[in-house]
């Protein structure tokens, strides 16, 4: 046990040739909560050679968790990024430790900085925005790439910053900024992106790395947290990717082929966490096309544990595992609509009519889950009043059956709406098209609030449109939005009367209007800040599943075994 009655369920190194702070730019409970930022530090406290300490925004200015050391102190600084929205925290962080945010700063300065590096999902969608504050980044899935890049490590003593950057950098999967300049054209400092100029040497496209078998590297909870947001859950990764090719979504885009564990390894897994924690979280895009599923419900329920999975597609749901859920005690079961009528579901590829919808909610309220959670998205694309009232009605529908089953047994659940304003996402078919303005998406928002307001039973929860603004921005900037990434993480003035300022160029030190990155629809032939990486998925397909979008026309889920039309099998 340790600080914040932590269990490591792994034994990690004491002495190391390289030492690595693994930072997280968020609080201490967020963090712990992030599997993937587990699995990270398991790697990198149990490799070779290696010595790593972690580094949370919540005591940033203290030091490292485990010992109080300055970050500054250590042969690497590794940042772990889930969350566009988390990059301001980035240079909040490094001012704390006194390191200075950007690369060629350092570089200039004469004391021997530690190298900076950065890896997680955000970085293989888009490094960009940051790019000018890191020394390199690994893009793509950890596991076999971080093994690859350190080999050797326990000989490597002393290396220095610039031998240890050349090391890491040869790694397949690796990408050096400082290699890569963009040339932007046009009017002002607003131009586009034209070209991007690739030094003698360097790869003209950097491969975004991949994990092709789950069970030769099980991700599963590392050190047992019990402050961290999951701190009652033993958390399994079932799944990477999805096949269902949702257009909004960059995860079943930039994951892809699709990848399940096999269900007795996630069984076995899900059994031995019950000696830790009585639910199981089972992490995965969506969970109900996991094959095996309800078996391993079934396994865990015998055990007198429950298993809480991730999002269930409602026309996936089987008898069988809707009964597997209830008997196991879920209170609670995650359903994700995400658009209200079926046109709209049609536009973003949903697979999903209403009558399969409806059917899901009777499965589980009828064999005993209490309440239901939904997910929903505003000002998508081609949006309609009619598709947003159809939000409403297919939650009014859905509350009438729970009501219905939960009178019938005496305790009458709740409906939770979670309702998100649409944002467009690099490697996906909508990221040519623009975020609805603010003032449009707010409206959206209070008038769906207005209609649920009239259900009993049924609460709405929604993200703010400027936090939509702000986490479009910095998923479709280039390099320039490091300026305001900078700006939005130091002073006093909030931010969001930043971003005003910077919109009406009154800002100092932020020269682009960050709407151009929000507001803009691109041309089929625009060139992407990301275009750069390798994600074994053609541009062109992206652009065809864009218009069958506007034809409302769906695309049949992914089929590893024999399809190829993506590029990424």
């Amino acid at each position: 046990m340790s600080e914040r009655n932590e269990q490591f369920l792994f034994k990690p190194n004491v002495s190391g040739a390289v030492g690595v702070c693994l930072a997280y730019p968020n609080t201490y409970p967020v963090a712990m909560a992030n599997l993937g930022y587990q699995a990270v530090f398991g790697l990198f406290s149990t490799l070779p050679g290696l010595l790593c300490e972690r580094w949370f925004l919540d005591t940033a200015a203290d030091g490292t968790f485990e010992h109080r050391r300055s970050p500054a102190d250590f042969d690497i600084l590794a940042f772990s990024l889930s969350f566009e929205s988390d990059y301001p925290n980035i240079v909040r962080m490094l001012d704390a430790a006194g390191i200075p945010a950007r690369a060629q700063d350092r570089r200039a300065s004469r004391r021997d900085w530690p190298l900076l590096m950065a890896g997680g999902p955000a970085t293989f969608l888009n490094p960009e925005p940051i790019a000018p504050f890191f020394d390199l980044f690994l893009i793509g899935e950890a596991e076999e790439m971080v093994v690859e890049a350190f080999d050797g490590a326990e000989r490597w003593a002393g290396i220095g910053f610039e031998l240890l950057r050349e090391r890491l950098s040869s790694v397949e999967g690796a990408y050096r900024p400082d290699l890569y300049e963009p040339v932007y054209g046009g009017a002002g400092e607003s131009g586009d992106l034209i070209e991007l100029r690739v030094a003698e040497g360097a790869s003209e496209r950097v491969k975004r790395r991949y994990l092709s078998d789950l069970d030769s590297a099980p991700v599963t909870t590392a050190v047992v947290a019990p402050d961290s947001v999951f701190g009652n859950q033993y958390l399994v990764e079932a799944s990477r990717g999805c096949e269902w090719g949702c257009r909004f979504c960059a995860a079943g885009f930039m994951y892809r082929p699709v990848r399940h564990r096999s269900h007795e390894g996630v069984t076995r897994d899900a059994l031995a966490g019950l000696e830790l924690a009585k639910t199981i979280g089972l992490v995965g895009a969506e969970m109900a096309s996991h094959p095996g599923l309800a078996t391993t419900c079934e396994r865990v329920r015998a055990q007198g544990g429950r298993v809480s999975p991730s999002s269930l597609k409602a026309d996936v749901i089987s008898p069988r595992l809707a009964a597997a859920l209830a008997s196991s005690g879920a209170r609670s079961v995650t359903v994700a609509p995400e658009a209200g009528s079926e046109r709209m579901r049609r536009v973003i590829n949903k697979n999903l009519s209403e009558a399969e919808i409806l059917r899901a909610a009777d499965l589980l309220v009828g064999d005993g889950v209490e309440s239901l959670k939904t997910y929903f998205m505003c000002a998508l694309p081609t949006e309609t009043e009619d598709d947003l009232q159809g939000i409403v009605d297919i939650v009014a529908k859905m509350r009438d059956r729970m009501i219905g089953h939960g009178r019938a047994r005496g305790r009458v659940g709740r409906i939770k709406v979670s309702v998100n304003p649409f944002v467009p996402k690099p490697w996906t078919p909508f990221q040519w098209d623009p975020m609805e303005d603010v003032g449009g998406a707010q409206k959206k928002i209070a008038r769906l609030k207005r209609g649920f307001g009239r259900m009993a039973n049924v609460e709405m929860e929604s993200e703010s449109p400027r936090e939509a603004y702000l986490q479009t921005l910095l998923s479709r900037g280039d390099r320039r939005a490091a300026d305001i990434v900078e700006a939005l993480a130091r002073g006093e003035d909030r931010w969001w009367q930043k971003l005003q300022s910077m919109r009406r160029g009154e800002h100092q030190g932020v020269s682009v209007d960050p709407d151009v990155f929000v507001h803009r629809t691109y041309p089929n032939d625009a060139l992407f800040p990301w275009d750069f990486i390798d994600h074994h998925i053609d541009k062109s397909y992206l652009w065809l599943e864009r218009r069958r979008a506007l034809a409302e026309r769906e695309t049949e889920p992914c089929d590893v075994a024999t399809c190829h039309t993506c590029g990424a099998c």
